[in-house]
């Protein structure tokens, strides 16, 4: 009998386990939904630099809304043929040790446990295509490298400080693989960040994140465009909106259409609800070589934030972006965001995030939800959709000029009463269609 009980109580365990996993895989999986992400520059963050420093940001973040931190590789920089004073954090030594800069694994693990607690999802940046010349596996394992016909290391395209591995041999595949669960396994994390995805064969992906969830749901931003490689899209929970991004810096500075900005838009919607795009103004990348939001798109730059938390997707933003930062971030050296204690758009942002978290006609990657540009009597000017999923509706009005524009509303999808997020202006758009929109103007009403 004491056997038959014993079995009995194991038995409710492993249901139980199994319902509890099932919950998390549920939660995980809903989140991704409504979440956001802001990108951790640990390096740049602070004047210490560390982990430990950071950790004392994030009740300030979370009180801004952010859910989802992304932390920048936190690996050991390799030494050989670094560039700069202290190397690239995508130039990595190693793949499971932590990188002393930042601090210890212990602080790492700290830091997790803490932003779990405040309610944070954490995913790290990971470099599957490449390493630098001095990583651990060129002397264990050269032959999970690229070699050139002389038979040296396969400098990665355009990167001299880097080299590439060769993903035809099924011994690196697992080696990168398990190095990826040794982060799920040791820190409890919950994601990755995917540099370079598209550099790596897809089937790679394929193999890979089915085998690290064994452990448990996890969350996967890849660095790649769906529009340029749709077949990667099915293994990602979300990806760049690199063409977007180019597209509107180029709308800006050589007065484009406007029009092509909504078609590009067009083809995204295009791919579908299997997953999101990542909509964002700012990142490390941008940021370094090609200059901040306000340098790539002037007076289009907080409209174009609006966008990015209010189109179908995910909005991602860059350390700094709630100052605003207004200088290029040096990649290879020391160079703190110079905070001031006075966070200028952070009430900007968590408005935004709040909505975009509670609001469904938000949610990105949901097939429920219908999303609708609206005519107007500026459609040269002024960008204008609205998101619909049963009885909530969200209509954005981005003013995409350089001047003050007057337009009406020309458009039946948009019709009874609203409140706008910022003002709490109420309008009845059934006898109300009329705008006066400064340069920079943006509105979000909310049925």
């Amino acid at each position: 009998m004491k056997k038959i009980i014993l079995l009995a109580i194991a038995s409710l365990a492993i249901i139980a386990c199994f319902n509890e996993n099932k919950t998390k895989m549920k939660s995980q999986k809903e989140r991704k939904h409504t979440t956001n992400i802001y990108e951790v520059n640990v390096r740049q963050y602070t004047k210490e630099g560390t982990f430990n420093a950071f950790a004392k940001e994030m009740p300030r973040l979370k009180k801004m809304g952010v859910e989802t931190l992304w932390f920048m590789p936190i690996t050991p920089i390799a030494q050989k043929e670094k560039k700069g004073s202290m190397g690239s954090q995508y130039a990595a030594q190693d793949y499971t040790t932590i990188n002393p800069e930042f601090g210890t694994l212990e602080d790492f693990k700290k830091l997790v446990i803490e932003a779990h607690k405040q309610g944070f999802n954490v995913i790290i940046d990971w470099v599957a295509n490449h390493t630098g010349w001095d990583h651990v596996w060129t002397k264990s394992h050269p032959e999970y490298f690229l070699h050139d016909a002389d038979g040296s290391f396969h400098r990665a395209s355009g990167m001299d400080d880097i080299i590439e591995l060769d993903y035809s041999k099924p011994e690196l595949r697992k080696a990168m693989i398990d190095a990826m669960k040794y982060w799920v396994k040791e820190t409890n994390i919950d994601g990755f960040r995917c540099d370079l995805a598209s550099w790596v064969e897809v089937d790679f992906w394929q193999q890979a994140r089915p085998e690290v969830e064994k452990i448990k749901p996890l969350f996967f931003l890849g660095e790649f465009d769906e529009l340029e490689n749709p077949e990667y899209g099915k293994v990602f929970d979300a990806s760049y909106s690199w063409t977007w991004m180019h597209k509107t810096a180029d709308y800006y500075s050589k007065n484009e259409p406007l029009q092509e900005l909504r078609d590009l838009l067009s083809k995204y919607s295009a791919l579908g609800d299997n997953s999101m795009r990542a909509w964002f103004t700012a990142n490390h990348d941008e940021n370094t070589w090609n200059g901040t939001e306000y340098e790539k798109y002037g007076v289009i730059a907080k409209p174009l934030a609006v966008f990015s938390a209010t189109w179908n997707g995910v909005p991602l933003m860059y350390s700094g972006q709630e100052l605003p930062n207004m200088k290029r971030l040096k990649f290879f050296d020391k160079d703190p965001i110079e905070w001031n204690g006075t966070y200028q758009l952070a009430d900007f942002y968590k408005t935004l995030f709040a909505l975009k978290s509670t609001n469904s006609a938000l949610r990105g990657g949901d097939s429920n939800v219908k999303t609708y540009f609206v005519k107007t009597s500026a459609d040269d000017k002024i960008l204008a959709y609205i998101r619909k999923n049963g009885k909530d509706e969200v209509f954005v009005v981005l003013n995409m000029s350089k001047e003050d524009v007057n337009f009406t509303i020309n458009d039946s999808e948009v019709s009874g009463k609203f409140k706008e997020l910022f003002s709490k202006e109420n309008r009845d758009f059934d006898s109300n269609k009329n705008f006066e929109m400064k340069i920079s103007g943006y509105d979000v009403f909310v049925k």
